[in-house]
């Protein structure tokens, strides 16, 4: 039964995102099919085989010590200020992400980054049938971060038609930064992060090649990487320091806005209304979550938490879920693949406003298709939350 409706969810998204295609006569369906595949045998390797075990496990194992270096750090400035055993949670969760940031900022420095990043995105265009540039800007996305990844191919921007850039923009969304995946971490299961980056990368060439399908002429196809300006070692090591903390602290005012902006819409509907803004969108995504395989009888309550996610962040989200406990280990596993990500609306102004910074007009261009990003970006989610609930 779970197959079925598996197979129905997986329809359900491609006949949505047809629906909505920039031209449907251009869609190549034979990368698809690869594609699709792949994320079933990549999500069955991660999930069910002792190979994917070994590879969370490492990847998680690299994350822990990582943090508790971290913590090094931050109980040097902040010791004393919490509770024994009650660490808050800017200060266990959020602050890490400097020390996280420094480490890239290092690896990006050593040009480790910048080849890796290259010739994976090179292998991905021979599977994905799409541009260097695109493969390239996807890999980027999942290390730089959405904003972020824009400055490594400035040079192109300007020259970019709409439908290009739109890909690459849509992949910045579908992802999520690696100096964040450390934070979800602690607050979601590790094998479900993991897993959600790698079907995401995928996820996200998939619904781009249906939803804004266009084929890449050699002669257009160059990846020319921005150089970054040379700074000496510690002029760079305190810039993306410095980065770093600006991500934690904006991500600590984005919770603080809209945990209490939820809360405030949630006290005025259950006032009129008799249930939460959080439960009335529950049942609209509901559908949505039962056909990601989500048990009927756990569908409002999934569908609560994914319309949580788009509307606030990911982080207010993943706090949710932790609240609800008496979720069944495979619709927790389901959600916390579709939360992995930066589909919500407060990301189509951060990725307009950071296009923007490097070119006016294009940035123009972004903030005008940003609902369709968005839509894209959500679709990728609930894909590939889907391929992951037939082995959770």
């Amino acid at each position: 039964m779970k197959y079925l409706i598996a197979l129905i969810g997986i329809v359900v998204v491609f006949l949505l995102t047809y629906l909505a295609s920039n031209d449907k006569r251009k869609i190549r369906y034979r990368p698809l099919v690869i594609m699709i595949v792949l994320q079933a045998v990549l999500a069955f390797i991660l999930l069910n085989t002792g190979v994917g075990e070994f590879l969370i496990g490492g990847f998680a194992s690299v994350f822990d010590n990582l943090l508790s270096y971290a913590s090094e750090g931050v109980n040097f400035v902040f010791g004393g200020l919490a509770n024994e055993g009650q660490a808050p949670f800017f200060l266990s969760v959020l602050l890490p992400i400097i020390f996280i940031s420094a480490l890239i900022g290092i690896l990006q420095y050593t040009r480790v980054l910048p080849f890796v990043i290259k010739y994976i995105g090179l292998i991905l265009s021979k599977v994905n049938g799409m541009g260097k540039l695109e493969s390239y800007n996807a890999v980027a996305s999942a290390i730089l971060g959405q904003s972020e990844v824009f400055i490594s191919v400035k040079k192109q921007i300007g020259m970019l038609p709409k439908h290009r850039l739109y890909t690459l923009c849509a992949s910045a969304m579908s992802t999520v930064s690696m100096s964040i995946v450390g934070a979800y971490m602690t607050m979601i299961n590790p094998k479900y992060v993991v897993t959600a980056l790698v079907l995401n990368l995928f996820g996200g060439f998939i619904i781009a090649s249906i939803l804004n399908p266009y084929e890449v002429s050699k002669d257009e196809d160059i990846l020319e990487v921005q150089e970054e300006e040379k700074q000496s070692f510690f002029e760079m090591l305190g810039e993306y320091i410095m980065d770093g903390f600006k991500v934690a602290t904006t991500v600590a005012a984005m919770l603080i806005g809209f945990v209490a902006l939820i809360a405030l819409v949630n006290g005025i509907f259950s006032g009129i209304l008799g249930i939460s803004f959080q439960e009335l969108l529950g049942y609209v995504f509901a559908p949505f979550a039962f056909v990601m395989g989500v048990p009927w009888k756990e569908a409002v309550e999934a569908g609560s938490i994914m319309a949580t996610k788009m509307v606030s962040n990911e982080f207010v989200a993943m706090l949710d879920l932790g609240k609800h406990t008496a979720l069944s280990a495979h619709t927790v596993g389901i959600v916390s693949v579709f939360l992995v990500s930066f589909a919500n609306f407060s990301s189509i102004g951060i990725i307009a406003g950071a296009v923007k910074g490097l070119h006016e007009k294009q940035g123009n261009v972004v903030a005008r298709f940003g609902l369709k990003l968005l839509y894209g970006a959500t679709m990728v989610s609930v894909l590939s939350a889907t391929v992951a609930g037939l082995f959770i």
